[in-house]
Order: C-alpha cells, then sequence, then structure tokens
C-alpha cells in the first residue's frame, strides 16, 4: 500500500491554492489537492467587465506568509509582462479577472493539483489512523491516504427560504453573467440584495436601461447602502489580535457582534456607490429612470406565475407590507458555509458547537485530537469577519502549515495593532 499524504486538502479556491503554493517547496510535506472542477475558477457570474478586488495586491496568494515567493502576484505580473502597465496604473486593486488568470497561472505551476476529482466520502482507517478520501474522477474512482485533511470546499450562494424551489428563471447572483442576455430582454428585473455583488449587478443593468427599456428595482432589507468601512483602524481589526479577541469571546456574543459587523465586510465600496449615484444623476436628466431604490424592505415571500413574480415586501421601520411584480428576479443574498456531505462517515471525529456548528479551534483544527483537520473559511462564527478576507489567508495557512509540521515554517505574525480589542492592561508608566 503506498506510504500515506501528510494531507489532502479538499476544494481548490483562493485560500487551499494559496496552501498549495506555500507548501510546494517544504520538502518535508507532502499533499495533494483535489478539486471537482476542470480547472481553477472563482466567482465566474461576477467576473463583470471593470471589477476589481476589495483587497490589495499584497493580498495574494503568498505575499504576506513569503514576499520572496515565485508564485506572488507581482511575478505573474512580470512574467506576464505588465509589472510596468500595472505600476503606472496607480491602484493597489487588481481587476477580478485579472486575479483569477494570476490564480490559474499560479494553479500551472503546480504538480500538486488534481483538477476533475469530485469527493464523494472521507472515512478514517483506525488500524492505520489515516483518513481515506474517496474520489471519482473521468477515469473512474480514486482513493487518496492522508495524516491530515485541510477543508477549502468554500461557501455555497444562499438562497431565502421563501425562494427555494421557487419555479420561473431567478437566479443568484452567483450565475449572473451567464443570464444577464436574457434578464436585459425582460420587461422588469429586481435585485435583492444589498452588498458589492449586488450594487455591481444594479450599476451594470442601470447603465442599459435605456437600450433595453426595462424597469430596475433594487430591494435591500438594510436600513441604507452601506459603504465598506476602509479606514486604517478598521482594517487592524483582520489582525491576530483582533481574531485572539473574538475566539476567546463566548458563542453568543460572537453571533451578536458578526450580526453588528456587516459593514465590515458586506458594504459596498464607496467609489461604486458614487458611480451609481452619478450614474442615476445623468439618466434622470431629461426624464425619470424607470428604475427604484428600496432601502429598510424585507422580502417575506414569494410567487411565480404567468411569467412574472409577486413579491411580498415589507418595510420593515412602518411596519407596512406591499407587493412588487417583476419578471426578472436576481437574489444577491451572499453565500453561507456547508459542512460538505462526504464528511458524514467521520463526523463523530470533529467538533461541534450548541448550534451544530464546527467548533473551530484557535488555530484553525476542528478535529478531537486538534491536528488531523483543518478549514479554510468556515470558521466565521468562531473567528469573525477576518474568515473570508483574503487578506487573512497567508496567516491562516503559516497556522495550518504550523499544524501540519509541528513547527513554524513561515514566521506567523502575533502582534501588528496599534490598538487595544479587550479590556485594558494596566502600564507602569516609567518617569525619564
Amino acid at each position: 500500500m503506498p506510504t500515506p499524504h501528510d494531507f489532502v486538502a479538499i476544494g481548490l479556491g483562493p485560500f487551499n491554492l494559496g496552501l498549495a503554493c506555500l507548501t510546494d517547496p517544504i520538502d518535508e510535506l507532502d499533499g495533494v489537492f483535489l478539486e471537482s472542477k476542470p480547472e481553477f475558477d472563482w466567482h465566474p457570474g461576477m467576473l463583470l467587465d471593470g471589477t476589481t478586488l476589495q483587497t490589495p495586491f499584497l493580498a495574494d496568494l503568498v505575499t504576506l506568509a513569503d514576499p520572496t515567493s515565485p508564485f506572488s502576484f507581482l511575478n505573474y505580473l512580470k512574467e506576464s509582462g505588465r509589472l510596468y502597465s500595472f505600476y503606472i496604473r496607480e491602484s493597489f486593486f487588481p481587476l477580478r479577472a485579472e486575479y483569477v488568470d494570476y490564480c490559474r497561472w499560479a494553479a500551472g505551476r503546480l504538480a500538486t493539483i488534481r483538477f476533475g476529482h469530485h469527493v464523494t466520502a472521507v472515512e478514517y482507517d483506525e488500524a492505520e489512523e489515516v483518513y481515506v478520501v474517496h474520489a471519482e474522477q473521468p477515469q473512474g474512482r480514486v482513493t487518496f491516504r492522508a495524516r491530515s485533511l485541510v477543508l477549502g470546499t468554500g461557501t455555497p450562494p444562499y438562497v431565502p427560504d421563501c425562494c427555494r424551489d421557487l419555479p420561473g428563471d431567478a437566479i443568484h447572483a452567483a450565475d449572473y453573467l451567464r443570464h444577464r442576455s436574457a434578464l436585459r430582454a425582460k420587461r422588469s428585473v429586481t435585485v435583492v440584495g444589498s452588498g458589492q455583488s449586488a450594487a455591481e449587478i444594479y450599476h451594470d443593468l442601470l447603465q442599459d436601461i435605456d437600450h433595453h427599456g426595462y424597469e430596475l428595482n433594487w430591494v435591500t432589507r438594510s436600513p441604507r447602502f452601506f459603504p465598506l468601512e476602509y479606514t486604517k483602524l478598521t482594517l487592524e481589526m483582520t489582525s491576530p489580535e483582533y481574531a485572539d479577541y473574538f475566539h476567546a469571546l463566548p458563542a453568543a456574543t460572537r453571533d451578536r457582534l458578526s450580526a453588528a459587523q456587516k459593514g465590515l465586510y458586506k458594504g459596498i465600496n464607496t467609489g461604486l456607490i458614487d458611480e451609481i449615484f452619478d450614474l442615476l444623476y445623468r439618466k434622470s436628466l431629461h426624464r425619470p429612470c424607470p428604475t427604484r431604490l428600496m432601502t429598510n424592505t424585507a422580502l417575506r415571500d414569494a410567487r411565480y406565475d404567468a411569467g412574472s413574480y409577486a413579491l411580498g415586501l415589507r418595510q420593515e421601520e412602518q411596519g407596512r407590507d406591499f407587493t412588487l411584480a417583476t419578471e426578472g428576479l436576481i437574489l444577491a443574498t451572499g453565500y453561507r458555509y456547508e459542512v460538505p456531505a462526504f464528511l458524514a462517515p467521520v463526523r463523530d471525529r470533529l467538533r461541534w458547537d450548541e448550534s451544530g456548528r464546527l467548533a473551530v479551534r484557535r488555530d484553525y483544527s476542528v478535529d478531537a485530537t486538534g491536528r488531523g483537520v483543518y478549514v479554510q473559511n468556515a470558521e466565521f462564527h468562531t473567528h469573525g469577519f477576518t474568515a473570508p478576507d483574503l487578506g487573512m489567508a497567508a496567516y491562516r495557512n503559516s497556522c495550518v502549515i504550523r499544524g501540519l509540521l509541528g513547527r513554524e515554517h513561515y514566521p506567523i505574525e502575533r502582534s501588528i495593532a496599534f490598538q487595544e480589542f479587550g479590556a485594558a492592561v494596566s502600564r507602569e508608566v516609567v518617569s525619564a
């Protein structure tokens, strides 16, 4: 029987791809990365022209762990012959399509990635003390054995209960580009949601509203269209210290904080908000623009009949219910983590909290032993809004690598913030 791998990583989004890049030069680690898709892909339905990441290029796959890595975004630009153009552009924020191309460039230089491998089940071999990963690929079924797992299966699109199994052609924002032409042909389109994706879709449809002649609605239960908070002291909350502080809080307090911190991770880029207003201003110069923006408005129910949706809405501050008719419906309602079904055979080896969620330790491990299973972006409820943040990915991967190796390979920052998040500790002031 072949020697077990040190680890098997399941799923290949930016987080596990970053792990693949950072483990590539470590001879003591033997890992394999399994991805069901035939190639690297990341939010293909939202690769709109001109859209950028909301994090700077330094938050690439490797730089914040290893600035000398050949897998850096700057090295990608150099090898692509575009480093000087990026320099002249004078923007820290890469285009989203450019970031995906960078990730594909990195993936193409790694021998540890297995595309087209759909994991069906994970078991545990007590005798050998290894995880057994079963997968299907075009040539048939294959099995991988490893001492550890790293789960990076991502967060699937979230659909509100009232819209599940809804007839018709309603879509989630994740599929927007594939359906854009069909949406433009409708007499009315409604976007539900208030984050960056909702704003980008609304802006995209608003640009073509005169040419195609549809009515366009934007509905959100938020009291306003919140900008993404991007001040420097706020950015310090994406730090090891804040993750320490947040993780140590009681679960109920963490849940309450997460609900109150939406402006830190679900807000809209300020420049895009301004572009939307300016576009509305220009569109309404000679006649009213056929669009409505409704805040404080929650989607309570939805019905479909004869090619049109009837949305049951409630203005929450006024407590008033009303109905909105629309032919096209786009749910920009975000993403939520779901525990993969393939983990069912090893469920008893994982830690769970009182709400049935994975009880993720501070070091990102979730198994009973504390050194067998690690997660990527499944720890929002335990580590806070840093979980999906690309800027914290290299830090988390450095922690995971430390757990896999039993020692620190990449130096891990422990204190980067000027501010204190917990109760102040008294300091003795020494006079000169």
